[in-house]
């Protein structure tokens, strides 16, 4: 699944463009009122961004994953809170249902999403498990044609805006065995929203809890209409999402580089800019060789994602997947943090972009899999090598 080569680098051209001109101008705006203002979200669902990595015959413009990266690159230049409106519709909201679904599954919800129609969530987090997903305590009961759902879900992206979930529960017994993967509708009588999260940063993303009591949804909704394969499920999606979440973090830092210069280049200090000194040159050197390198690893691990059989897992893809994510996020963070030093106290004022985006990816190194779950992902491949 890809998209030919013209009409993708004009696709490319037109993200583009639009961060440019109608995303990074609507920052303050995001900033001061904690969301997404309304006539941009439309403007998402007119370009297809909703549909991005979702395959044209369910109306999506079908991106290959390497293409898909270099998408999220250029959407991770703006506040990181535009990209989240449709993130979970590109990524882990939609794609266990890609991958995994039944024909029905698909053709019904598929369509809708590529479109904007209906916006996906990812419930899999729970108060008591998070990096432990396999711990995971909400039950699903079977009870004739339906399952009854009780539990609840935490830190939920998209919730307040989600007019379905795919829900992670347990089917089964213990561990990652006893669980499955249901597509849940945001209606059903039982489920209930926990008010909005206060986050640290990325302002105008919405998170909170998903609270399921006595919630029966049909046996029909199980992803795939097999039970105890939702861990298997959420793997996947998890896999292709640490490379879209390693490209974001790829994008920010430039942006933050861009910014870091453009300020070194105007602030006077001693009767010359700032960037002349050489302290604030090797700084600036450090951010733009981290830079290329994980951008380096996210074009190499995409193109190995595109070159494995379809629906084939590749223990080498796996690893270097978790190498970009635990690298990226973290190489962001230092670029952030070096960006916030080279614009001295102004770096700590609201006011210069740096200060917002210092907060707002230090998330990056949390979702999608902590750096310490990427940690252990990579070190337990590497001992069972040889």
């Amino acid at each position: 699944m890809s998209l030919d080569t013209e009409s993708f680098e004009l696709l490319l051209a037109a993200v583009q463009r639009f961060v440019k001109e109608r995303l990074v101008p609507a920052e303050n705006i995001l900033e001061e009122t904690d969301d997404v203002p309304a006539d941009i979200v439309e403007d998402m669902k007119t370009m297809g961004l909703f549909g991005l990595s979702i395959p044209e015959e369910y109306g999506g413009i079908g991106l290959s994953m390497s293409q898909e990266c270099r998408v999220a690159f250029e959407l991770g230049q703006t506040s990181l809170a535009f990209r989240s409106v449709f993130g979970t519709n590109v990524g882990i909201g939609s794609q266990g249902i890609l991958m995994d679904g039944t024909p029905a599954q698909k053709s019904d919800l598929l369509p809708r999403v590529a479109s904007g129609q209906l916006i996906m969530s990812f419930a899999l987090t729970e108060p008591d498990a998070g990096s432990d997903a396999a711990a995971l305590k909400t039950r699903a009961e079977l009870d004739g044609d339906v399952y009854v759902l009780n539990g609840t879900k935490r830190y939920i992206t998209n919730a307040p805006r989600a007019g379905a979930f795919t829900l992670m529960a347990r089917t089964g017994g213990p561990g990652a065995s006893g669980i499955s993967s249901f597509i849940v509708p945001a209606n059903l009588p039982g489920l209930t929203l926990g008010k909005p999260d206060k986050k640290m940063g990325q302002r105008g993303t919405k998170t909170c809890d998903v609270i399921m009591e006595n919630v029966r949804v049909p046996a029909a909704n199980i992803i795939g209409g097999v039970a105890g394969q939702g861990f298997k499920t959420a793997m996947k999606v998890l896999e292709r999402g640490r490379l879209h979440i390693s490209a974001v973090a790829c994008g920010m830092a430039q942006r933050i580089l861009e910014e870091s210069v453009a300020y070194a280049k105007e602030r006077k200090q001693f009767g010359k800019a700032i960037g002349e000194f050489q302290l604030i040159q090797a700084m600036l050197a450090d951010c733009q060789a981290e830079l290329y390198a994980g951008w380096s690893m996210v074009q190499d691990c995409a193109r190995r994602y595109d070159a494995r059989l379809p629906g084939a897992s590749d223990p080498d893809v796996i690893t270097r997947a978790s190498c970009a994510k635990m690298f990226c996020t973290e190489m962001v963070g230092r670029v952030a943090d070096r960006g916030v030093q080279i614009h001295g106290g102004a770096g700590y004022i609201n006011e210069y972009k740096v200060e917002r985006f210092y907060r707002d990816v230090r998330l990056l190194r949390l979702y999608e899999g902590t750096t310490q779950i990427q940690q252990i992902i990579i070190g337990r491949e590497l001992m069972r090598q040889g």
